[in-house]
């Protein structure tokens, strides 16, 4: 069972995807606490992790392009989400994969079971 970690401050947002995900066969740990999210991918060690780009505390940018020059994380598939087409600046921080806000589910399923593979 693919592990994803949702890096989002917005906590109905994560309970949601949460639910969704689980019911599509996936194992979700929400990091809702951005500033905890390196150690929580560290315990993990998802397989994938879907982030926000902005979040109250952190910059999902800057959170991103931390993942990328870890030498244990840099290799986790990253998808980024956000109310704003950033896209551009997500993939150039690293992202492997964006989606504008609001998505659909099976939109978001379909780029997991994309990058997972």
């Amino acid at each position: 069972m693919p592990r994803l970690l949702i890096v989002d401050d917005d906590a109905t947002m994560v309970s949601l995807l949460k639910t969704l995900l689980e019911l599509d066969g996936f194992e979700v740990t929400p990091a809702t606490n951005p500033d905890r999210a390196l150690e929580s991918m560290r315990q993990l060690r998802p397989d994938l992790v879907i982030m926000d780009v902005f979040m109250n505390s952190r910059d999902g940018l800057e959170l991103l392009r931390q993942v990328r020059a870890s030498a244990d994380l840099g290799q986790i598939p990253v998808i980024m989400t956000s109310g704003m087409d950033v896209s551009d600046r997500a993939l150039d921080a690293g992202a492997d994969g964006f989606m504008l806000k609001p998505y659909s589910p099976p939109e978001l399923i379909a780029m997991i079971r994309q990058k997972l593979n």
